[in-house]
């Protein structure tokens, strides 16, 4: 193509979840009804944590930030979403597009990394009850998170500023939901090799060493529930960690299946399938996970709701 040829894209397409009319009212009450729940549910979290100081611990601490993450997360892409179902034309900046891109990864990134936190303090907590108090003191737990949003940080800057320097010429249609890396890479009109290997290093390091550190913590979580003598003490320590291996491998397996292979045209369309998991699901599932079967937040509630009716 000659550079008289050439027409910059000023603006981008979203092709959206799927192009069929008759799903789009459909879909759009679907994620609408996801997205509240999202909201309503990690905001009461929030709440809970902050108003009852018996939830003042490392544990709460963690899930405090996750569901921040989780609220602002998925508003930066469904709101926009929400729109495009009902919108003829589905459209982008490029401003808008590397923004949605820089916030997606940052928030994405720190998810891992806040969820591995997690794993961490759930190992100390049983395999060295002893130490907790140290091992994961406010300093700790505030070095991990403030950590979890500097890898976040270098990771989506890098990813972002890779994106930034490439050109897109005619082809404006991203087959996304989402200003997501491996379709926009699939639109330049100049070598995408760096960017490629950019996204396979930022990509691996943010997921491998994640779920290393997870495998490598519930090993020895494993290893001690199983030395427990008492049945009831195994069925309570399998029940704290069960909620949180759901979330993980949810988590970590549609993100692996998304951006640790090849990019093609063919399987774009199972990665947004896939994304749906890791981008609405996961986040609106957390405050469910990590609540409804935890008595210290039903506790919680209780306290809030009876303070509430006692005010009124």
């Amino acid at each position: 193509m000659t550079p008289g040829n050439v027409s910059v894209v000023t603006e981008f397409i979203l092709k959206g979840l799927t192009d069929r009319p008759d799903l789009q009212l459909p879909l759009f009450l679907l994620f609408l009804v996801m997205y509240v729940v999202c909201m309503v549910g990690n905001l009461g979290l929030i709440t809970l944590i902050a108003l009852n100081s018996h939830l003042h611990t490392p544990m709460y601490f963690f899930l405090y930030n996750l569901s921040i993450i989780d609220m602002c997360y998925s508003s930066v892409f469904t709101p926009k979403m929400l729109i495009n179902f009902l919108s003829k034309r589905n459209t982008i900046s490029y401003p808008g597009c590397m923004t949605q891109l820089f916030f997606f990864c940052f928030f994405i990134i720190s998810e891992c990394y806040v969820l591995t936190s997690m794993a961490y303090d759930r190992y100390v907590a049983i395999c060295n009850p002893l130490m907790y108090s140290v091992a994961m003191s406010p300093k700790v737990c505030s070095s991990l998170m403030l950590g979890s949003y500097l890898m976040a940080m270098s990771g989506a800057v890098v990813l972002t500023v890779c994106m930034a320097r490439l050109t897109f010429c005619d082809a404006n249609t991203i087959n996304h939901y989402l200003c997501d890396i491996l379709p926009l890479l699939q639109l330049s009109c100049t070598s995408t090799y760096i960017n490629e290997l950019a996204v396979f290093i930022v990509g691996g390091i943010n997921i491998i060493v994640p779920t290393v550190t997870i495998f490598v913590s519930y090993g020895y979580i494993l290893s001690n529930i199983l030395r427990i003598s008492s049945t009831g003490g195994r069925s309570k320590a399998f029940s704290t960690c069960s909620s949180h291996i759901i979330a993980v491998s949810l988590f970590f397996g549609s993100a692996s299946f998304m951006y640790l292979k090849p990019s093609s045209a063919g399987s774009m369309d199972q990665g947004k399938i896939s994304s749906v998991f890791y981008t609405n699901v996961v986040p609106m599932m957390n405050p469910l996970i990590y609540s409804l079967r935890n008595k210290d937040v039903k506790l919680a509630m209780k306290r809030t709701l009876s303070r509430m009716k006692f005010s009124s």
